[in-house]
């Protein structure tokens, strides 16, 4: 697996010029497996019901749930108030100055097309 960029901060990494929200590094590790397994059945069930509308939907909305418990999504797992930049272009972002100093050749470089 491809190790992305992570702000200093911990909160995004960066692939192909997007922030991304990591996951909440607080929750307990077999809690954080456990979604993650969710995560995983429920991205192979979205998979498996294309041309079924109705069973497409519930998946993607397991998707979402693993995502939210997961801090990905939903309300942010920090506390200090700082606003999300979820998949926001690192460039307008207060990450901008930390993201144009990557190097280029790194895999989530921040500006690739």
């Amino acid at each position: 697996m491809t190790e992305y960029p992570r702000t200093p901060d911990g909160r995004y990494f960066v692939v192909r010029a997007r922030l991304w929200r990591t996951s909440n590094p607080h929750l307990p590790e077999r809690e954080r497996e456990r979604l993650v397994g969710e995560l995983m059945a429920a991205r192979r069930a979205v998979r498996d019901t294309a041309g079924r509308p109705a069973e497409t939907a519930s998946a993607r909305a397991a998707v979402d749930a693993a995502k939210v418990a997961l801090g990905e999504r939903g309300p942010v797992w920090w506390d200090d108030g700082a606003p999300d930049y979820n998949r926001h272009t690192a460039r307008t972002t207060p990450y901008a100055d930390w993201a144009a100093a990557l190097d280029p050749t790194d895999q989530g470089r921040p500006f690739a097309r």
